[in-house]
């Protein structure tokens, strides 16, 4: 069965910072363009990072735009997330997934869209908070 998996989670206080990954398991990561998107409790998920099938691009929400990175390690089979400056607001499950290749031919689905990815990993929470 493949999937990706999450991991990288935890407890982290404002100001700190984070590394996520996400393993392919199954599935290679070359193959897709890959997404981070994360949920806050009783919001809707938010698309905030992908990074193309060819890395050559990489795309970050407004709301975490210079304190993120996306990157992807083709022997590890993993795409990363790093995020520093940390916020309360930044509190949530990440959760990455393939960007459907069917409708977005490697590329990102636009403005991050969630309804743009397929295939979903089973999530990590992150917490920011003293």
């Amino acid at each position: 069965q493949s999937q990706l998996v999450e991991s990288g989670g935890g407890l982290v206080q404002p100001g700190g910072s984070l590394r996520l990954s996400c393993t392919g398991s199954g599935l290679s990561v070359d193959d897709y363009a890959i997404g981070w998107i994360r949920q806050a409790p009783g919001k809707d998920r938010e698309g905030i990072s992908c990074i193309t099938l060819s890395g050559d691009a990489t795309h970050y929400a407004a709301s975490v735009q210079g304190r993120a990175t996306i990157s992807r390690d083709k022997v590890k089979n993993t795409v990363y997330l790093e995020m520093d400056s940390l916020k309360p607001a930044d509190s949530g499950v990440y959760y990455c997934a393939t960007a459907n290749p069917l409708q977005t031919f490697g590329r990102c689905p636009t403005f991050l869209d969630p309804r743009g990815f397929d295939r979903w990993g089973q999530g990590t929470q992150v917490t920011v908070s003293r």
